[in-house]
């Protein structure tokens, strides 16, 4: 099987060769696309979400020899976050390869967090099972790059860091209130209010609840700190 010259553009970008193109393929197939003759990325994403997380967190272990574990849990779960691995992807144009059915088309799937997240993590498993682990994990580390250095102060989550905010000017911890469940069961989209005791409030729109509120609490923490 051979890659399309767009898909033979993202790989360099990705900066790995396929020995086996059909699973960079696989990889990059939302189940939208779901056929018959076409397998989508689902059981790659579970396998490349515990590649990731062992090449995390086996980075982290070497670099920082005297950290405790309530030290790493933290810089651990800011790199692995969906969130983050739709930034990743981001950055290398996932998007645009990403193969999708019309509805998702329709709907922006290829700016969405969760499909962009989820087509990195199968990637990831891709490359594992296309050139096995120090391949993977060496790539993990190429594309997580200064991520990786930067983690101690990306570690809070922006939930942990906008209540954090509001204790320490004596209000009481933020509220979040879903204001609408759109999309399809299957893909749905739901739109979050986070709200602070002394008025300020900012929304935001996500593939899930948790990542719409964390969208919601980073927009007002950026609104009420200038």
């Amino acid at each position: 099987m051979k890659l399309s010259a767009e898909m033979k553009e993202f790989s360099e970008r990705l900066g790995h060769e396929f020995a086996k193109p059909e699973l960079l393929i696989r990889a990059l197939t939302h189940p939208s696309m779901t056929s018959p003759h076409r397998d989508n990325n689902q059981r790659l994403e579970f396998l490349g979400d515990r590649v990731l997380g062992l090449s995390i967190a086996e980075a982290l272990f070497k670099a920082d020899k005297g950290a405790a574990e309530g030290i790493l849990a933290p810089r651990f779960n800011a790199l692995v976050r969906k969130e983050t691995c739709a930034e990743v992807a981001r950055a290398i144009d996932l998007g645009a390869v990403l193969k999708l059915g019309r509805s998702e088309m329709k709907s922006g799937g290829r700016r969405k967090d969760a499909l962009l997240g989820d087509a990195m993590e199968a990637v990831i498993a891709a490359i594992y099972l296309d050139a096995g682990f120090e391949t993977a994990r060496d790539a993990v580390l190429r594309l997580w790059g200064e991520r990786i250095d930067r983690v101690e102060t990306d570690a809070r989550d922006p939930k942990t860091a906008l209540q954090e905010w509001a204790q320490a000017r004596g209000e009481p911890p933020p509220n979040y209130v879903q204001i609408s469940r759109t999309g399809p069961d299957h893909q749905p989209i739901f739109t979050i209010e986070a709200r602070l005791a002394s008025g300020p409030a900012e929304r935001a729109s996500a593939g899930s609840k948790r990542q719409a509120e964390m969208a919601a609490a980073e927009a007002l923490l950026k609104k009420v700190t200038g």
